[in-house]
């Protein structure tokens, strides 16, 4: 979004300014770039938990393939933009009601984490006289050894998926339940990857995965969901991102793997933050700037209660500084000028900290700033009614 948008929105607001803006209209160019870049065997959720905003769901429909949730209450926010809209439906702790309300919802593919998941599934489709289309969760024995991300998933101990040991038992069980109808696998371990050739080796490693219990059990598959895991890089220089996820790399690669092991199944991607990520800018003003035991501390209109990922994520988060001209009192204001300062939002804790020792040109009370990359798991992570501040203005600009 050019700086002029988010200064025209400043320059309408009277009051100290605390928000999240949307650029609906880069969200929905990028999210056709990143669909049209994939090989043709290959589709793309958006995995709403990143944010599931009315606006944002709407503008992804139909520039992806569908959705993906996490609850039922992720399912009814789908349900409310599209009736029809595919979806796919995971996570560890799926209640009777949700897998009931998922079969009449008609969510395309329930992911499945567990054998006791699996039987209370088909217990509730064969009440209802449903036949439910899953695909088992693998948490693989073991990954390739240069898998790291942010998060992991998978290839060890966590309460995701079904231990690969275990996978075998699992599918016969699944081909003998009249109300189950078996159409693939899950494998998502990894999270906020950054480096395609790493993603490559994972994804190799699932498709072997899936090529062998294939092969044991005289088996097609119809899907294989290889998750999401795709990172966004939030390393700042105080100014501008580092270099992102190389996505063009990536789909290059992916095509020459998929002509290699020719499956005959199609393979999802649900990404979440890789796709809204930079769409999104959380604004707060300057309310004071000051200087305790030698170091300087800008205060904010807002803080983690609203934009809790770097805190989340143990990050300096990335800013730029919109300059605000107008000073309505009549006594010096207070300003830091080429020197390192820490952003502090107004909760009463110390931890209330965006970015740390950044330096600044210039920084007064009354100035706003931008944090970038803001998208996603910003304010859907954040606890928005700690001490009862107001909460941010949410204001989705398109055009």
């Amino acid at each position: 979004m050019k700086q002029q948008l988010l200064r025209n929105f400043l320059d309408s607001r009277t009051e100290p300014v605390c928000a999240y803006v949307y650029d609906l209209a880069h969200l929905r160019r990028r999210a056709e770039r990143l669909r049209q870049a994939l090989p043709p065997q290959c589709s793309l959720f958006y995995a709403i938990k990143a944010n599931s905003d009315a606006p944002i769901l709407q503008a992804l429909l139909h520039r992806t393939d569908g959705f993906e949730v996490a609850s039922l209450g992720e399912v009814e926010r789908v349900r409310a933009i599209d009736r029809s809209v595919p979806i796919i439906f995971g996570g560890p702790g799926k209640t009777d009601a949700e897998l009931e309300g998922a079969l009449q919802q008609q969510v395309m593919l329930i992911h499945i984490e567990s054998e006791h998941q699996l039987r209370r599934l088909d217990w509730i489709a064969r009440r209802r006289h449903q036949v439910a289309d899953v695909l088992l969760r693998v948490n693989p024995a073991q990954l390739p050894q240069d898998a790291k991300a942010t998060l992991r998933m998978g290839g060890e101990a966590t309460q995701f998926g079904i231990d690969q040991a275990q996978i075998p038992a699992m599918i016969e069980l699944a081909l003998s339940l009249p109300g189950i109808r078996l159409k693939g696998l899950h494998l998502h371990a990894i999270s906020n990857n950054l480096d395609a050739q790493t993603h490559l080796a994972v994804l190799t490693h699932y498709l072997t995965l899936a090529e062998t219990w294939q092969q044991r059990y005289q088996l097609q598959f119809e899907w294989l969901n290889v998750g999401g895991g795709i990172g966004v890089n939030y390393g700042v220089d105080h100014a501008e991102p580092q270099a992102q996820f190389d996505w063009e790399r990536f789909c290059n690669g992916l095509a020459a793997l998929i002509a290699t092991h020719r499956p005959g199944y199609k393979m999802i991607f649900e990404c979440g933050r890789f796709i809204t990520a930079d769409c999104g800018y959380y604004l707060a003003e300057v309310t004071d700037v000051k200087t305790t035991h030698g170091k300087h501390f800008a205060i904010l209109r807002g803080g983690s209660h609203h934009f809790r990922l770097p805190v989340s994520w143990q990050h300096d988060h990335p800013f730029t500084v919109l300059a605000r001209e107008a000073w309505p009192y009549p006594f010096a204001r207070p300003a830091v000028q080429d020197a390192p300062i820490t952003l502090c939002g107004e909760l009463c804790t110390p931890k209330d900290t965006l970015a740390r020792d950044a330096h600044v040109a210039r920084l007064r009370a009354g100035d706003c700033v931008a944090f970038l990359l803001a998208g996603a798991y910003g304010w859907h992570i954040s606890h928005h009614d700690f001490l009862s501040h107001p909460h941010p203005e949410r204001v989705y600009l398109d055009g």
